[in-house]
């Protein structure tokens, strides 16, 4: 079917879910990406289109018999699209826009949900069956998420948001690399590889790395039963990891200075995505030395948090002492757990002067308590 044939079909069986229109051909401040869902407004039938930009979200509704022809128009400003139907997924490839590869997929049957109020959209849905998060336990196998397991679908689905965000920022010309420090049992793991090469199509080469023989022992047994072929898991400390590249280093509740090594080895192979939620915090807790914040630091609790904003802070202006944006973000929230900031990096500061001036807030902070952070070790190649 062609492109017009197959958005005329979703259209005329209103049989559509979700279609989600990302990639976008020029890179730019605009739109990152747009969804499509169909309403049921006072008893009209009718399409919800939402614009997803860095700092906003804008909603706009459409009517029914315009959904092929809007949709057809987003495939010259969106280079891929994904049509989720009551039975099918529908994968649009269009690098060239006239000319677009189309791929379908059969599901179990689903009904679309057309309320106003409803839940979030997520990456990975609810009701459609998700053959890792089955595997995995927290899905039934008709695609119901576990109620004991909500808290860790809402976190895979914020951390693919995050991945999502900064796409458009890995080699498209090749197999994207990624490497995930410290990966545990992996649930985000093979969240990133179906993510990224069965929804987004794309050819990829993850390794995980992980201290404990037996989770490295069931990531690799369950890699194998998914027929994840281009994910590998390896037992070994990040300090002593050895490799040449990665476009992406994802680094999750490593503990302590392995974070710190991870983003070194990052920084070394001039990796353009960087996403690392630190964890236990400790090296610099019985360096700290302020005279003015001392009476407040002798207390423990106050010290201990302190410690964390101090190691992260200067990890980030480390990074950004090397060329890499750095934002500040909420992974997940507060009752899942604690440690829920992720920095996420990406390389590519515009100016000189920011790197500099990165640089002499990072050498000041250290003066200011004191403090030799295992970040030094970072150095430009």
């Amino acid at each position: 079917m062609t492109l017009s044939e197959t958005l005329t079909s979703v259209y005329e069986n209103r049989n559509l879910i979700k279609a989600v229109f990302s990639s976008r051909r020029k890179k730019s401040e605009e739109c990152r990406k747009v969804t499509v869902k169909p309403l049921l407004i006072k008893g009209e039938y009718i399409y919800q289109a939402e614009y997803t930009y860095e700092k906003k979200v804008i909603h706009k509704n459409f009517p029914e018999d315009e959904f092929p022809i809007f949709c057809e128009s987003l495939i010259d400003t969106y280079r891929q699209a994904y049509i989720f139907t009551e039975s099918e997924e529908i994968q649009i490839l269009a690098s060239k826009p006239g000319n677009p590869r189309i791929r379908t997929r059969k599901t179990e049957v689903r009904k679309a949900d057309l309320s106003h109020n409803r839940d979030r959209n997520y990456l990975i849905a609810e009701g459609i069956p998700c053959d890792f998060l089955i595997h995995l336990g927290v899905m039934t196998k008709d695609g119901q998420v576990k109620h004991r397991h909500y808290s860790k679908f809402r976190q895979i689905n914020r951390f693919l948001e995050t991945v999502d965000d900064v796409y458009d920022r890995l080699p498209n010309d090749r197999p994207v690399k990624i490497i995930d420090f410290g990966c545990g049992k992996s649930y985000l793991t093979f969240a990133l590889y179906y993510y990224l090469h069965i929804l987004r199509g794309r050819d990829v080469e993850i390794t995980g790395l992980d201290l404990k023989e037996d989770v490295i022992d069931f990531c690799s047994r369950t890699a194998c039963e998914l027929g994840y072929d281009g994910l590998s898991f390896l037992m070994g400390d990040i300090a002593d990891y050895k490799d040449d590249s990665a476009d992406m280093v994802v680094t999750l509740h490593a503990c302590d200075t392995a974070t710190d090594f991870a983003l070194i080895n990052a920084v070394k192979w001039n990796t353009k995505v960087i996403l690392s939620v630190p964890c236990c915090q400790h090296e610099l807790f019985s360096q700290i030395e302020n005279e003015v914040m001392n009476p407040m630091l002798r207390h423990g609790i106050i010290r201990d948090k302190f410690t964390e904003l101090l190691t992260d802070g200067l990890r980030a202006l480390k990074l950004e002492e090397m060329g890499y944006r750095v934002d500040m973000i909420e992974f997940t929230s507060q009752e899942h757990t604690a440690k829920n900031i992720m920095m996420r990096a990406v390389k590519g500061m515009p100016y000189k002067k920011k790197m500099i001036q990165a640089g002499r807030e990072y050498e000041a902070l250290k003066e200011a308590f004191g403090v030799h952070p295992a970040i030094d070790l970072m150095r430009k190649e």
